[in-house]
């Protein structure tokens, strides 16, 4: 039991960015073999997140290689690799077992635009946008271009889960560089509202770019306000510059 909170702790401190100290607090997990493969697993996570990928990946040989979590993990060293086309199928393989999971199906969707497969990614986003759309409707998906004027929702735990908001600043990139402006403004609107201050960084960088492009409804001032916001605000895309 004492083990069981260890661990728990360990994934505080990974969940809140910590990850030296996360580090730490999973070595001092007991040797309960109920408890080892989760152990090993956040270990890579943490190795992963700290670009450590050779000792992830030799992590990541130690659990059961079968597991749909492990394959998820082998995915994303994948993607870091940008090896995009064998993260895109280990993603696949893990959501065979697991069945569909909005991050899950997201990271699918994420590798098919690395890959430039653009119809595909839009099939599939279009997919996990109407699952969260029936699974939630108090997020209020679409209100903001139907022009229904509705409070927040705020950043909830719920809308994290639902991977809606991803989802919707991946379409508005696909629609963008396929310069569908219109198209790319409307995947903005249609996200859950937020105020401008609950705005995620990729969120407000995303409204810039349509602020400052040529459409009609475009807001230069706007979205140069937006991007100065993020310079002198890091962490922020790398595209701000």
């Amino acid at each position: 039991e004492v083990d069981e909170y260890r661990l728990y702790y360990a994934q505080t401190l990974f969940k809140c960015g910590n990850y030296v100290e996360a580090l730490k607090a999973a070595v001092r997990v007991g040797d309960s073999k109920q408890l080892e493969q989760k152990v090993i697993s956040l270990q890579a996570a943490i190795k992963y997140e700290l670009d450590e990928l050779p000792a992830c990946k030799s992590l990541l040989d130690e659990c059961l290689q079968d597991d749909p979590e492990t394959i998820a993990n082998q995915a994303a060293v994948c993607f870091k690799e940008r090896r995009f086309m064998e993260a895109r199928e280990l993603y696949q393989e893990a959501m065979s077992g697991l069945g569909f999971t909005p991050k899950l199906a997201y990271n699918v969707a994420l590798c098919y635009y690395k890959e430039e497969q653009f119809a595909d990614a839009l099939k599939l986003l279009a997919d996990l946008i109407e699952r969260g759309v029936r699974a939630h409707p108090e997020l209020s998906v679409g209100s903001g271009t139907d022009g229904v004027d509705v409070r927040s929702v705020g950043n909830s735990q719920t809308l994290l889960e639902t991977c809606l908001i991803e989802a919707f600043n991946l379409k508005m990139a696909i629609e963008y560089q396929m310069s569908n402006i219109i198209a790319a403004r409307e995947a903005l609107t249609d996200m859950p509202p937020r105020t401008e201050r609950e705005l995620d960084a990729v969120t407000l960088h995303n409204q810039a770019l349509v602020d400052t492009s040529d459409d009609q409804h475009a807001d230069a001032s706007a979205g140069f306000r937006k991007l100065n916001f993020l310079l002198a605000n890091p962490p922020f895309p790398p595209e701000a510059f």
